[in-house]
């Protein structure tokens, strides 16, 4: 019993072995909770052990170790609600050519006054088993900065390829949004190592272009896989530039607008001025009420 004990405090004990054990009240709850917890974390995928773990807690007396098994549970059906999700992303994706290298490609960036418009392509690993997923992928604008780094480093991780792509906003002044966009798409598909036989673009078709085949799809970084991965990591990595140009220009508060027209992004180009990275073709507006 105490090398068991021990063994379970060390986390060196399976989940297999604790709904077998039939001494599970000679267990402190706090001993208890701290295995369930690290179950929690990695995601216990077995239906089977889970609901067997699950009866073995609710059977125990005390209250405590039965809400741990109804935790175990309902957190268990949250993991198969998200991966059900996500899983129909990638089945969006490959829905237009089964077993096809599909890429993914999104833009950061077209709207604000200050910085670059950025783009991601991405090819995703066709999911041959749940460990192919990548839960949580969405629309990068609905997911908190924190949960963006790190999805960026699981996309990053599994990945077949993945490129990334920026026009200044000197470029832009010059040249026009539009045009860069099509440009960053395009230079964000060239970039990838593994070449694609299918692209699929948020929103907007890859014009003049014919090397590969497109598909634009209207609000895609919430329906396809790689599109969704593609707008975390142009969105992160925008975002990270910006705040390297917060400590530059510390007036802007580039760090938090990240470069968009907030109310205090306008009030300090009224107060300051303009600085080297905005777009002046953007402000001006902005510039004749001053």
């Amino acid at each position: 019993m105490e090398e068991y004990v021990l063994n379970f405090r060390k986390n060196e004990v399976s989940y297999l072995e604790i709904y077998e054990y039939s001494e599970l009240s000679k267990l402190k709850y706090n001993d208890i909770k701290m295995y369930i917890d690290k179950l929690d974390k990695i995601y216990i995928r077995n239906e089977n052990n889970i609901r067997n773990l699950s009866k073995l807690l609710n059977n125990d007396k005390r209250n405590n170790v039965k809400k741990l098994g109804e935790r175990l549970i309902r957190n268990y059906n949250i993991y198969v609600t998200e991966k059900n999700r996500v899983l129909k992303m990638y089945n969006f994706d490959h829905s237009f050519a089964e077993h096809t290298t599909i890429a993914g490609i999104d833009e950061v960036g077209r709207g604000p006054l200050a910085g670059p418009i950025v783009a991601a392509a991405v090819i995703l690993k066709e999911p041959i088993s749940d460990d192919d997923i990548i839960l949580g992928l969405n629309d990068s604008k609905k997911l908190s900065p924190e949960k963006r780094e790190l999805l960026e480093k699981q996309i990053i991780e599994k990945a077949l390829s993945f490129s990334i792509a920026l026009r200044e906003n000197t470029e832009i002044d010059d040249k026009g949004i539009a045009v860069c966009n099509n440009e960053i798409f395009i230079d964000a598909c060239e970039g990838l190592k593994v070449t694609p036989d299918l692209v699929l673009t948020d929103g907007y078709p890859i014009r003049d272009y014919d090397k590969v085949k497109n598909i634009h799809v209207i609000k895609g970084d919430t329906k396809s896989a790689a599109i969704a991965a593609a707008s975390i990591i142009a969105k992160v990595y925008r975002d990270r530039l910006m705040h390297q140009y917060s400590n530059v220009y510390t007036e802007y508060a580039f760090e938090s607008n990240v470069g968009y027209g907030s109310k205090g992004h306008i009030q300090a180009i009224k107060k300051y001025g303009v600085t080297p990275i905005h777009r002046r073709s953007f402000l001006t507006g902005i510039l004749k009420e001053n």
